[in-house]
């Protein structure tokens, strides 16, 4: 037993120390709200602003954000610029040839991203908040990025007018004898249009939308299952007290 115990303290060391090398940081709760409106409508914006220029949503349909409170007009005039057809899905502008030259590899899909991303660390939109908000400059990637969620990322920073320019500072430390660099915090280089909370709000609007987009049904079946589930309970004490009466002269 003593040898099963040091056995599996080595293995979670070994864990540990694997994900320090690998630069693996605690995911942020994010601000997830998709009852919301005001921020499902500005998370479309961004998205449509700052992710369709790469990423496809092709199961999710622009007539769709109507449920958020737009109307078809509103739509029409502010959100398609991929299509002129509001029953279009939101293909991506970009050409998947070109995305692979530029990438490396045609990007993702974004329609389900939220509830793929989900992990021992957090939900998935969990991971995208802390994804969206750790880029740094680093001079030494074909981009120019990094990022502490994804290290080694081919993505560049799409968002980075907004939050600006940043460096990560590292420390070594001595990890199970292994040498790692360990973030200590950031460096701002250049200041971006918002401050940092104004970002922070930001991210988290998007984030609210990619985990909507992920399930848009999601509110009505939540509020179809609590209607369902108290017709239930006030059908189980009707039919119990008819029970009770149909029975009380039976011996």
């Amino acid at each position: 037993m003593k040898k099963l115990i040091l056995t599996l303290i080595a293995a979670f060391g070994f864990v540990a120390g694997a994900q320090a090398a690998e630069g693996g940081i605690a995911w942020d709760k994010a601000p997830v709200d998709t009852t919301n409106q005001a921020s499902l409508q500005n998370g479309a914006k961004l998205f449509v602003n700052y992710c369709l220029s790469c990423h496809s949503a092709a199961f999710m349909r622009y007539n769709r954000l109507q449920d958020i409170g737009l109307t078809e007009q509103e739509i029409k005039d502010n959100l398609l610029f991929t299509t002129d057809k509001v029953g279009e899905t939101m293909k991506a502008a970009i050409d998947p040839k070109q995305a692979k030259d530029w990438f490396g590899g045609n990007p993702p899909d974004l329609t389900v991203i939220a509830r793929s991303r989900a992990g021992a660390g957090g939900s998935g939109a969990d991971y995208l908040y802390t994804f969206l908000r750790t880029f740094y400059k680093d001079e030494t990637k074909p981009t120019g990025w990094n990022n502490l969620a994804f290290p080694s990322i081919g993505m560049p920073h799409a968002l980075w007018q907004l939050q600006g320019e940043r460096r990560a500072v590292f420390e070594e430390h001595d990890v199970h004898g292994q040498k790692t660099q360990v973030f200590k915090g950031w460096e701002q280089l250049s200041p971006g249009s918002m401050t940092p909370v104004q970002y922070d709000r930001a991210v988290g609007d998007l984030v609210n939308y990619l985990q909507w987009m992920g399930e848009p049904a999601q509110n009505s079946r939540v509020r179809i299952g609590v209607g369902v589930l108290i017709f239930l309970g006030i059908f189980i004490v009707i039919a119990w007290r008819l029970n009770a009466a149909f029975w009380k002269d039976v011996k």
